[in-house]
């Protein structure tokens, strides 16, 4: 399948799959400046990009395992969820999750790896309003209901 991407800047970066068996894309952080620190509060990166994502798809913008691992560092929404009718650029918000007394900060600089992204079929689904749901041996067991 191939998606349409446009660059909404000249410096922005095409993604592409660091590996052959990689699920994901990576997405690059578009900007001049020397470099930005990621802090506490959220902090948003553009990347200069927007996509023609087909109808019945969806994107999904997840954290890089090692900004998490290594940087405590992650998408401040956790999931990025991109329609496939928005046409917009991508925008990235990082978070830094470690210590809020740190004296360093992860610090992000044009083409840095930011977020890796993935396109996905959506089910074609109908949500139907009923008086009463089936039965399950679980029923409305919540939070651990189902063992630790």
């Amino acid at each position: 399948m191939k998606i349409s991407v446009k660059k909404l800047h000249p410096n922005a970066i095409i993604p592409k799959f660091a590996s052959h068996g990689a699920a994901c894309f990576d997405l690059h952080m578009l900007g001049e400046e020397a470099g930005a620190h990621v802090d506490s509060g959220a902090r948003y990166f553009t990347t200069g990009l927007s996509f023609e994502i087909p109808a019945g798809y969806v994107m999904l913008i997840f954290s890089r395992s090692g900004h998490g691992f290594k940087q405590a560092m992650r998408l401040s929404n956790c999931v990025g969820v991109i329609d496939s009718d928005y046409r917009g650029e991508i925008k990235v918000a990082l978070r830094f999750d470690g210590d809020d007394n740190a004296t360093e900060f992860p610090i992000i600089k044009y083409g840095d790896r930011i977020a890796q992204a993935m396109i996905l079929p959506t089910a074609g689904i109908e949500l139907v309003e009923v008086d009463e749901l089936s039965k399950t041996d679980r029923g409305t067991g919540g939070f651990g209901s189902t063992g630790v």
